[in-house]
């Protein structure tokens, strides 16, 4: 019996140190850009993709782009988003969004960003009148519910939409995070 287990262990050893044949193969190729550069038009849209197809946060998306956000946005979350309109943005003093979006200007522009986004997902069912959340840019802000309308620090919550990584709520004002001190 231990000659037989002895021949099996050599058997396998010499199978092992035989080459196999190997088939040449294209090296792997990494696509440029992180998680947003993901094609997949069958699962639901993230909260980024969200915005990209809305005509009405191209503002927006500019933004995310500029302060090279949208890779954090596209990641597992899960977030909830607050969306200003493109017609939010028109209400900023005329040459705001340009100055923000300039490459010197984006830890100013990540801050607001950071401003309107909450790490966990918050459904409408959940807002309480009053409450306030701590956002990513670590400043709260305010939810306020009256008669089924929500604000967030006064402005209007105009509609949601669900992701597949969080829930964006369109908003029709700029969050701007209170001055440090």
């Amino acid at each position: 019996m231990k000659t037989y287990v002895v021949l099996l262990l050599v058997g396998f050893l010499i199978s092992c140190s035989q080459p196999t044949a190997t088939t040449e193969s294209a090296p792997a190729v990494t696509p440029e850009g992180g998680q947003s550069t993901v094609q997949d038009d069958d699962s639901q849209q993230d909260v980024v993709k969200i915005a990209v197809n809305s005509p009405d946060h191209t503002t927006l998306v500019a933004a995310l782009k500029a302060a090279e956000y949208v890779d954090a946005l596209s990641n597992a979350g899960p977030f909830t988003v607050f969306a200003p309109t493109n017609a939010a943005f028109d209400k900023l003093p005329a040459g705001t969004v340009e100055t923000l979006t300039k490459p010197e200007n984006k830890d100013q522009l990540r801050t607001i960003l950071e401003y309107h986004v909450y790490v966990g997902v918050l459904t409408e069912n959940m807002i309480q009148d009053g409450m306030t959340l701590n956002q990513v840019s670590l400043d709260n802000v305010t939810l306020n519910k009256k008669d089924g309308k929500i604000t967030v620090n006064g402005a209007n919550v105009l509609g949601s939409a669900r992701g597949s990584n969080g829930i964006v709520y369109i908003i029709d004002a700029v969050l701007l995070p209170p001055e440090k001190k």
